[in-house]
């Protein structure tokens, strides 16, 4: 079957809209889809051999169905197929319950669309593809919500949405195999900006003030960065202190002016006022605040990865390979953040003690012998 066959006999149903013309207006994986169905149509056969595809795949509701309406129907031989209409009936008939608007007429578009049936194969791999871009770009404003969502636990609903972001990920590679030669690289999408908030600036400024109350918890608090503050200048106070740690200078409201002055901290607006106030306002520990600060880098983090995970997947001329590649790069970022978020909240296990090894009782002193 090479053209579409006229069914007269065929009932007549409302027609449906067609798709648009213009290729501005409509995603190459439309033409892909149509051109994929309008395959199937003209040679039913091929349906085993474009690999696993799902109807929920198709970007289109009325391909949706219609494809699920060629999974469900045993098509006719092929001598039957060529001499008689039986397989266009019979999809009509199983998909107008759901898509009324389907028409004999869009059959036949979808096979002139088709421009040569014996490549279905590419065509599925595409329809794959645009729907692998889909999901991953559901996925990423998924974590981006999660990250902005209020919540009794942000950090752990970020982390699940990450989860399944890189499970995703990882399905993706076996679909999609990695091409030879080198990846290009795809421009940096701009960051998501992080929160400044009023809260934000009193929980760094309270865990400067308590770090300089009690500047031998930096120690413990490796696992917190410059990079997690979300001002600058508590970012600089933050390096001066741990500067002075490191160096075995001892650590007060004016060691830390002096350093600050060091570094060019010092300014109208931030003066020595300042940076004295920080002995004024010492509460709670420096885990405490530590840990408020460095959940807030990793929700700004998670907004961040999923800004350059939607920005890869709304750029059609990057392909899926393309986009895993960076999408497993953006989500390394939050890794490593989370990796230090795990440390901070995870209580070592207490060392063992070490086994004692049997030994024999210590022998008893010889008892002199009476005289």
């Amino acid at each position: 079957m090479t053209r579409p066959i006229h069914d007269d006999t065929a009932p007549t149903m409302p027609a449906a809209p067609e798709a648009p013309e213009d290729p501005a207006l409509d995603p190459v994986v439309h033409y892909a889809e149509q051109a994929l169905l309008g395959a199937l149509l003209l040679a039913p056969e091929r349906l085993k051999s474009i690999g696993l595809l799902e109807p929920d795949q198709f970007a289109d509701a009325v391909h949706r169905v219609l494809f699920a309406a060629m999974q469900s129907i045993v098509p006719p031989p092929p001598e039957v197929h060529r001499t008689s209409p039986v397989w266009l009936n019979g999809l009509l008939d199983a998909a107008r319950p759901t898509a009324p608007a389907l028409t004999a007429s869009y059959l036949h578009t979808l096979i002139q669309a088709c421009p040569r049936d014996a490549h279905a194969a590419a065509y599925a791999q595409m329809v794959r593809a645009g729907h692998a871009r889909r999901t991953l770009h559901h996925h990423a404003t998924l974590l981006a919500q999660a990250a902005t969502t209020p919540g009794p636990d942000p950090a752990a609903a970020v982390l699940a949405r990450a989860d399944t972001l890189a499970a995703h990920l990882d399905e993706l590679a076996t679909v999609f195999p990695a091409h030879p030669g080198p990846v290009p690289r795809a421009p940096a999408p701009e960051p998501a900006r992080p929160d400044v908030s009023d809260e934000a600036l009193h929980d760094e400024w309270m865990l400067l003030a308590a770090l300089t109350a009690h500047p031998e918890t930096l120690k413990r608090m490796r696992w917190l960065y410059e990079a997690d503050f979300t001002h600058p200048r508590h970012a600089a106070l933050f390096a001066a202190l741990t500067a002075l740690t490191r160096r075995g200078t001892p650590v007060d409201p004016i060691t830390v002016l002096g350093e600050a002055q060091h570094r060019h901290l010092l300014h109208d607006g931030f003066g020595p006022k300042q940076v004295l106030a920080l002995a004024a306002s010492p509460a709670g520990t420096p885990e405490h605040w530590g840990h408020k600060v460095l959940r807030r880098a990793l929700l700004t983090q998670a907004r961040t990865t999923a800004h350059q995970i939607r920005s890869l997947a709304q750029d059609e001329a990057t392909t899926i390979h393309q986009l895993t590649t960076g999408s497993r790069r953006a989500l390394a970022a939050l890794s490593a953040v989370r990796a230090r978020w795990h440390h901070a909240t995870t209580t070592p296990p207490r060392a063992r003690a070490p086994a004692t090894l049997a030994t024999k009782p210590p022998a008893r002193p010889a008892t002199r012998a009476r005289t």
